[in-house]
């Protein structure tokens, strides 16, 4: 089991609907439902009213916290410049196998940076799980330890140094057959056409771009 998830912290509260202000303060319930995290953000009336008594003992509870909402600022030109925490967020977003232990080597990077903090540590089907905050957006990722070993942890360090100079590589072109379109269906000659040929045709050049698949 991996998990890759990122949840963002709610605009308005899941029980009463109502938006968050600046400076509200709310809670946060994360709960375990099997397939995915859940996350709950709350107001205060909301959290005494039907949360604050038994929480912990609902199915699946996995933790809670308390924050203070910050409303977003307004759009600004993006910076194109890669950090830490945006290449954290595009390799959970490519959800690739092999960028597992460059997203765990970079979390770990941020809450060093101080800028994850993490909230809970959990044993989900046998693997570590880190559930791990972003303070400024109240984001929250949940990032498993891929359990690397000491000569495993050189070569993903290098790894995420490159990745975090160069950016991801890019993506390899889609040929046609795999985008949907038809492809050509040659026919076997008739028997009599193959007998009546003696001489075999030479053979065609190899394609070079199937051989280097």
């Amino acid at each position: 089991m991996t998990e890759w998830n990122i949840q963002a912290r709610a605009h308005a509260c899941a029980a009463c609907s109502r938006p968050f202000v600046d400076q509200e303060g709310y809670h946060t319930l994360l709960f375990d439902e099997k397939a995915d995290f859940r996350r709950l953000d709350v107001c205060q009336a909301c959290w005494l009213k039907q949360y604050s008594e038994g929480a912990r003992e609902r199915k699946g509870f996995v933790s809670y916290w308390q924050g203070v909402y910050t409303a977003p600022p307004p759009p600004v030109e993006t910076i194109h410049k890669q950090t830490a925490e945006s290449l954290l967020r595009q390799l959970i977003e490519l959800n690739d196998p092999q960028y597992i232990p460059a997203g765990y080597i970079l979390a770990v990077m941020l809450e060093r940076k101080r800028l994850l903090k993490v909230k809970e540590q959990i044993l989900r089907e046998g693997q570590r799980v880190f559930i791990y905050e972003q303070p400024a957006t109240g984001d929250v990722f949940t990032i498993a330890d891929p359990n690397l070993k000491l000569d495993q942890l050189e070569q993903v360090q290098r790894d995420v140094a490159a990745l975090l100079e160069h950016g991801l590589p890019p993506a390899p072109p889609v040929c046609p057959a795999a985008a949907g379109t038809d492809a050509a269906v040659v026919f076997p000659a008739p028997a009599a056409e193959s007998a009546a040929s003696s001489t075999p045709a030479p053979a065609e050049p190899a394609d070079p771009v199937r051989m280097s698949g």
